[in-house]
């Protein structure tokens, strides 16, 4: 591999992933937001810790601290029907989800941490992933991360720079 395309793969993945964080982020607003309707009494520290750990579950990544692993214990019950229930309660996250677990097997495997695809089984398994979507490409999945992360507030897109008037050229 020649130095610049190892450059550029060098920055692709941490690119890439710092997407699928943002993805992240929307499934874990959009779940508090869906608890917070079904629940409206909840208190709002349980109703976040809730949805982190079922965002969590469903990226594989489960919070390994132990406050967060006996939440997890004490309310399996509730994170596995609330996991069950993402594909008919947010359809329009399956999309996202799907893309970003795809993008998440090739980081690992590019990385070298294996080529474990079991949080992509566990989604299909719950009716989340969508089977017949195309893999996207970085800069696909990159250009839908930019336009959710915008419309849930995440990321402020940049302005062109003719848009904003400035004070002028400093001499």
């Amino acid at each position: 591999m020649t130095d610049d395309k190892a450059a550029i793969k060098s920055q692709l993945i941490p690119a890439l992933r710092e997407g699928l964080g943002v993805i992240q982020m929307i499934v874990f607003k959009e779940l508090r937001s869906q608890l917070a309707r079904k629940q409206p009494d909840g208190d709002a520290t349980y109703l976040s810790r809730l949805a982190g750990t079922i965002t969590n579950e469903l990226f594989g990544t489960p919070n390994p601290e132990q406050i967060f692993v006996r939440f997890r214990q004490e309310h399996w019950g509730t994170i596995e029907q609330e996991l069950l229930s993402i594909s008919t309660d947010n359809p329009g996250l399956r999309a996202p989800i799907t893309d970003a677990l795809r993008v998440q097997a090739l980081c690992d495997s590019q990385e070298g941490l294996g080529d474990d695809a079991t949080a992509l089984a566990r989604a299909d398994a719950l009716g989340i992933l969508v089977r017949d979507r195309d893999i996207p490409l970085p800069s696909t999945f990159m250009t839908m991360v930019r336009e959710l992360g915008r419309q849930h507030n995440l990321i402020i897109p940049p302005m062109p720079m003719d848009a904003a008037p400035g004070p002028g050229p400093v001499h």
